[in-house]
């Protein structure tokens, strides 16, 4: 019953960051930034989605920072960060773009990896000048472009109308999560895990989900309910690969398909039997492999690393 926000042992703890910052976005809202690994090293960045943290990259975070910078910052009104003003795509592409400068020297690139809503961020960003001048390729894990309440399969019913409307007032609802209790835990592996999913990981997404304030996580619902980003998939030229779960009920494969049609340098699509939303977790070797694959492909010789003006011990 405990309101941990994290797992505090096991390969789904988060290791402590060695340095941490605050890039400021925008609008002024201060985000919450996390750096790992060697200074000199080829760098990675690292965006979650809805209603997580930088927790949830712990497993890919513990195995990169051994030979990678990586860069991790939590969403506005997630984890360590406050909501900020509004909330909405432009303001992911501006936090994003905040991040990037306040971490990357000039003209150094980075592998940038995004999870659902972390992913959006990504397509939200893809014409933006900072995110031209930094990213060398992307990882998109578990997401989408649009429709994402139409082609959810959360609720099991037919398609269409009557499930369109029963999803948006799960996903959209303003009741708290509650203690993470054995019920708790088996309605988000429902909605967010694949069958196999161990009690490990299924425990260590529940405490980041729990975690997150339910007004957070209501009026970012609206955001993910209206989105339409299908212009900035094609926009996102850089080299991009795609990782989804078969059965994936919040981004299903048929988005993952579309992206990859769309997608102007699609090095292809992984869909991973089995698995559901939580890809970093429910495959956590494959969706680091992943990175460091890209890393090896598309960045070149690292840089020194800009040290922030607003950098805390």
């Amino acid at each position: 019953m405990s309101r941990l926000t994290h797992v505090a042992s096991g390969p789904y703890a988060p290791p402590a960051a060695p340095r941490e910052l605050t890039a400021v976005s925008a609008d002024g809202s201060r985000l919450h930034v996390e750096v790992h690994g060697p200074e000199r090293a080829p760098a990675v960045v690292l965006a979650h989605g809805w209603t997580c943290s930088t927790a949830f990259w712990a497993a890919q975070i513990r195995d990169l920072a051994a030979d990678h910078r990586v860069i991790a910052y939590d969403q506005r009104g997630h984890g360590r960060t406050p909501a900020g003003p509004a909330c909405g795509t432009d303001e992911l592409a501006d936090d994003l773009e905040a991040v990037l400068g306040a971490t990357l020297a000039p003209g150094e690139r980075a592998v940038i990896a995004g999870h659902s809503m972390g992913g959006m961020t990504v397509m939200a960003a893809s014409s933006r000048p900072a995110f031209r001048a930094h990213a060398a390729a992307v990882l998109l894990c578990s997401t989408g472009s649009s429709r994402l309440v139409a082609e959810s399969t959360v609720v099991p019913i037919r398609e269409g109308r009557a499930r369109t409307w029963l999803t948006r007032r799960i996903l959209g609802s303003r009741a708290p999560l509650g203690p993470v209790t054995p019920l708790a835990r088996r309605i988000l592996k429902y909605g967010t895990m694949g069958p196999a999913s161990s009690p490990e990981m299924v425990e260590a997404c529940a405490r980041i989900v729990h975690a997150c304030p339910r007004t957070v996580r209501h009026a970012w619902s609206h955001v993910l309910d209206l989105l339409d980003l299908d212009h900035g998939v094609r926009e996102l030229r850089v080299p991009a690969e795609i990782v989804v779960g078969a059965a994936d009920r919040l981004t299903p494969p048929v988005h993952a398909r579309s992206l990859a049609a769309a997608l102007p340098h699609c090095l292809g699509v992984t869909e991973l039997p089995g698995i559901g939303h939580m890809t970093p977790v429910e495959a956590p070797d494959l969706v680091t492999g992943k990175i460091r694959a890209l890393v090896a492909a598309h960045v070149t010789t690292p840089h020194h690393h800009v040290v922030p003006a607003e950098e805390s011990a």
